[in-house]
């Protein structure tokens, strides 16, 4: 027998074979050079049992054993040779279709992706057959069958958004918002090859998501900086500890663009966080302390640095691991950051934890409202009623009030004016106003008589009791809600509450007595 006549003897149907066989060379007329005659009894066949069909490119997933859909055509790629294991020559052709649900691309092999290269082109509408799979760029459509179709299709050529990714969509090409970045890691391959890796967090005006920079692309992770408008061009989505990332692999490219960025994050209130959740939060570095390095179990070296983030609500301190300890942030900025796990910290206190999956950004504007309202800025720049520092412009205004540029240098304190109190600014151990409105600034600033600041190097003697987070150089003291770096000879271990008094001198405690 024939191969219409194999195929039709396997087909449960009551259409006669006279039948069968002229829609069969219908089919092959129809189709040109996309399909011989066994290709077209095939299509037949399964049009006439109807198997396989899903509503939408949308369900397309790995691991079906056959799909039929229609798609349009939105790009055709070049005709690609490679060599087979048998020293055969293989070619393949990849093409991206589309319908109103989703995305999807469809490699043709061989013949069928000559026959493709001659006759396919954008807006072309198929009906397609055959074998998802997981690719190396998403999930992609190894087509056994496809033909042309009268059909229409409306297919939205606008870009993607960040809200709108889903599983297995490929071929995205969005403009976003560069939140943070990270340096390239490299790994071996099954194959004994090296390969490389690196990360973006990458935001919109419908979200945030990682981008995951494979090999070649991973140079963008180091040329790229916060603030950066970027378009990631062919992308494809893949799913990580129930997130969803976008990927981008040799197909790909990320470049900067011109163009603005509308990106407002939706923090929760540090006065609302709750243990063992995930947040984003916002708002004014208060302190920073020194980074610390540590041994892990496994002998690697690892680091962290906490800093003290502020927003209306209240603060809470933040562990920055690995290498956004390194990052440039000092009391006075405005920072972002998402994903950060809330755990139990010193005292009962609450702390955040920023790792790997987690992003810091500096940006400006996002957390300004609730960086002024937690320092306590007024537009004409003086204090709350509770003596904290409004916002001046500079260091300090003449009524004495003092800006967030007060909190640079290490951390200053503060003070309304004739309040002479302490407050608590920027570091932990500063103090506050003088009686005539002068503020302490990193080592301390007096008043002149006309209230403008003088710098001297060391301030009034101050004592600060805490609990021991760091025993090296510096001793960093902790008394739950402030840390303090202290300068001191005197042996301490982690853990032991000591206090220290002395003056203040660029931004730490010069200890002349350790008790």
């Amino acid at each position: 027998m024939g191969a219409i006549a194999d195929v039709f003897e396997d087909l449960d149907s009551e259409v006669p074979e006279a039948e069968f066989r002229e829609a069969v060379a219908e089919k092959v007329e129809t189709m040109g050079g996309l399909a011989d005659e066994e290709t077209a009894a095939m299509l037949v066949a399964h049009e006439l049992d109807g198997g396989g069909e899903i509503e939408g490119i949308a369900d397309v997933e790995p691991g079906m054993e056959e799909v039929k859909f229609l798609g349009k055509v939105t790009s055709v790629g070049e005709l690609r040779t490679f060599e087979r294991d048998d020293e055969s020559e293989g070619r393949v052709l990849n093409v991206e279709v589309a319908d109103e649900t989703g995305r999807v691309r469809v490699a043709f092999w061989d013949e069928r992706a000559e026959a493709a290269a001659e006759e396919l082109e954008t807006g072309t509408v198929l009906r397609i057959a055959g074998r998802p799979k997981e690719g190396y760029d998403g999930v992609e459509v190894n087509a056994d069958r496809a033909e042309p179709d009268d059909a229409e299709i409306e297919v939205d050529a606008a870009a993607d958004t960040i809200a709108g990714l889903s599983l297995g969509q490929s071929g995205v090409s969005l403009v976003g918002l560069v939140l943070d970045t990270d340096s390239v890691r490299t790994f071996e391959r099954d194959d004994g090859s090296e390969g490389r890796v690196a990360n973006l967090a990458l935001g919109d005006d419908t979200g945030r998501t990682r981008v995951t920079l494979w090999d070649a692309q991973t140079e963008r992770a180091e040329e790229l900086e916060s603030g950066d408008v970027v378009e990631v061009v062919d992308g494809y989505v893949r799913e990580r500890e129930g997130d969803l990332e976008l990927h981008v692999g040799e197909r790909g490219a990320i470049e900067e663009v011109d163009a603005e960025i509308e990106y407002s994050p939706e923090t929760t209130p540090i006065d609302a966080l709750e243990i063992d959740t995930t947040v984003d939060i916002a708002g004014v570095v208060r302190s920073a302390d020194p980074k610390r390095t540590f041994e892990r179990d496994d002998g690697s070296e690892g680091q962290v640095r906490n800093i003290r983030v502020q927003d209306a609500t209240g603060d809470v301190r933040v562990a920055l691991w690995g290498e956004k300890a390194d990052r440039e942030i000092g009391p006075a900025d405005e920072v972002q950051l998402t994903d950060v796990e809330i755990q139990d910290g010193w005292q009962d206190d609450l702390e955040a934890s920023a790792g790997w999956r987690s992003a810091l950004t500096t940006l400006d504007g996002v957390a300004s409202a609730d960086a002024r309202e937690a320092t306590g800025a007024d537009s004409d720049g003086t204090s709350d009623a509770d003596g904290r520092a409004g916002t001046a412009g500079s260091g300090a205004s003449a009524d004495g009030a003092a800006g967030l540029d007060s909190f640079a240098g290490g951390g200053a304190g503060a003070g309304a004016a004739g309040d002479g109190g302490t407050t608590d600014g920027g570091d932990s151990g500063s103090i506050g106003g003088d009686a005539d409105g002068g503020a302490d600034a990193g080592g301390k600033a007096t008043a002149d008589g006309d209230g403008t600041a003088a710098s001297n190097g060391a301030g009034e003697p101050i004592e600060f009791t805490g609990t021991v987070v760091q025993a090296g150089e510096p001793v960093v003291l902790d008394d739950g809600t402030r840390t303090v770096s202290v300068e001191t000879a005197t042996e301490v271990r982690l853990g032991q509450k000591v206090t220290a008094r002395g003056p203040m001198v660029d931004g730490r405690l010069d200890a002349e007595d350790v008790l």
